[in-house]
């Protein structure tokens, strides 16, 4: 990452209305963010209206590795609290090794690890440097795991790969949130970056985009959001940061909703790389 660039983006997106930041320990950024954070509560942006989400990567759980270092990121964001802090995967990322030298000197087992990690996150929360904590990537068997736990705190947020394309495991998972009252929040709700443009060879989306005049980058964000998902499209630019944040000014229809859950079944849904998140071990 360009951390100047990282550092405008952020002062860019907080002055235009944006108030969400997703950001992970394994992008290296925390500096960058701090710093757009601080720029933008200079210019009259308290910190109490962000909402900061940043991940810890499976590298370093643990009980005390994760104790150790979460107060870090602190001193990185120059922040008092993080709003929320998410498990980044299960365990690793398909064809990427499963490395935390605690866990591995200890001889836990990945459930294990997990658990140990969610108790060390549910200490940081009583003692108020994290306010809320959550996992990504997980699938709905990860997060029973955590949940059938006593005395640690709830799962307030499980963020993964959200779409009209989605896998079945995700729309399990999506279901499995709302029964039990956790947030979903959908990254590559247009598709991720590097197949965005498959998004207009789909019909549907192109019709509804004249029906409303949005883009089609709108409609899809407006059909996660209408699903009651938060969405975290990515950009640098200010233009798109402004239209994004424009969907909240219409609504779709029953039938519009309706027409774009039926695109999974569409051949150009296939072409889109989606990680099945049973697939996560």
């Amino acid at each position: 990452y360009d951390h100047v660039l990282v550092e405008r983006t952020i002062l860019w997106y907080l002055l235009l209305g944006g108030r969400l930041i997703d950001g992970a320990h394994v992008y290296l950024n925390h500096r960058a963010i701090g710093k757009g954070i601080k720029a933008a509560e200079e210019r009259g942006i308290p910190r109490e209206e962000i909402f900061l989400t940043t991940k810890l990567y499976p590298s370093s759980f643990g009980y005390n590795t994760t104790l150790d270092t979460v107060p870090k990121w602190l001193e990185q964001l120059s922040l008092e609290y993080l709003d929320l802090v998410l498990l980044h995967t299960p365990s690793r990322f398909p064809g990427v090794e499963y490395i935390s030298q605690e866990c591995n000197e200890r001889k836990l087992s990945k459930k294990e690890c997990r658990i140990e990690t969610w108790r060390a996150l549910s200490k940081l929360r009583e003692q108020g440097i994290i306010r809320n904590i959550g996992v990504s990537n997980f699938n709905v068997k990860h997060m029973m795991e955590l949940q059938d736990l006593e005395g640690v705190a709830p799962i307030a947020v499980n963020q993964f790969q959200f779409g009209p394309w989605s896998p079945e495991s995700s729309y399990q998972t999506f279901e499995h949130c709302r029964r039990t009252n956790v947030v979903v929040t959908a990254y590559n709700s247009l598709g991720s970056y590097t197949h965005k443009n498959l998004t207009h060879d789909f019909e549907v989306l192109k019709e509804l985009g004249k029906k409303h005049d949005k883009s089609v980058a709108q409609i899809l964000l407006r059909w996660a959001i209408q699903l009651q998902a938060v969405v975290i499209p990515g950009t640098g630019n200010p233009d798109h940061m402004k239209e994004n944040l424009e969907v909240y000014s219409f609504e779709l229809d029953p039938e519009d909703m309706t027409s774009i859950q039926l695109l999974r079944s569409e051949d150009v849904s296939g072409k889109f790389i989606i990680m099945d998140l049973n697939d996560l071990h």
